[in-house]
């Protein structure tokens, strides 16, 4: 499992005080996780790394496979007998199963449906956590998930966790299935996934205990950013 694409060098911060820690991001879906994560990392001049990607291609590959999902043994081999390859690069994200670009087919209804499934088995967590840790390696990374602070880099400065109401995430992701999707069936899609994630036994979706807690239902992307470029200047370690 590797990354590929070096990030853009333009950053918000100057070349001598260039961010040299890992931030993490954590939250459920409808957050605005992912877009903020990104647009943070190329105000830091950081990689960017999408963990959750990585557990859709996983998924993927586990639906291509024919394996029954109930499964854990050949579930595991899937995933352990694929390549998931990563961009690290926030302004190019982008995800490669066996060398085939997935960024379309890991959003399909079908991998979303599945991905918690897969994602709760314990050695499926162990694999991806492994290649997620290499991935970090030294920092200078925002890293985005759902047990980033608590499990996969427990050393991150920041920690930041966020939240948004029920409502709003599933107006925001319903958003961004496109014109026509019903709000109703994607909340309750959400709220399956949240008791999924947060009651599974392994690394389950939880907020780290030091970590910083922004609600951005009533917040602009642009402005959670701005918070988050501060709390990294007064937190974060540089070089």
């Amino acid at each position: 499992m590797t990354s590929h694409d070096a990030p853009d060098p333009a950053r918000d911060v100057a070349a001598d005080d260039a961010f040299a820690g890992v931030v993490a991001m954590d939250g459920p879906s409808g957050t605005g996780k992912s877009t903020v994560a990104r647009r943070l990392a190329v105000r830091l001049g950081a990689r960017y790394l999408d963990t959750g990607a990585m557990y859709r291609a996983a998924t993927l590959a586990v639906l291509r496979s024919g394996v029954a999902q109930t499964d854990d043994t050949a579930v595991t081999a899937a995933v352990a007998g694929s390549r998931i390859d990563i961009s690290t690069d926030p302004r190019h994200p982008a995800t490669r199963l066996d060398g085939e670009p997935v960024d379309g087919p890991i959003r399909s209804a079908e991998v979303t449906a599945a991905v918690s499934g897969v994602s709760a088995i314990r050695a499926v967590r162990a694999h991806l956590v492994a290649a997620q840790r290499q991935l970090i390696g030294a920092g200078g990374i925002v890293v985005e998930g759902r047990d980033i602070g608590s499990v996969v880099c427990p050393s991150a400065a920041p920690k930041i966790y966020l939240t948004a109401s029920a409502e709003t995430r599933a107006r925001r992701r319903a958003g961004e299935l496109g014109a026509g999707t019903d709000v109703a069936a994607v909340a309750a899609d959400i709220a399956r996934r949240d008791r999924l994630d947060s009651s599974r036994a392994a690394s389950p979706l939880a907020q780290a205990s030091d970590a910083i807690e922004i609600d951005t239902t009533n917040l602009e992307i642009d402005e959670v950013v701005n918070r988050l470029v501060d709390i990294v200047r007064r937190t974060a370690p540089h070089a």
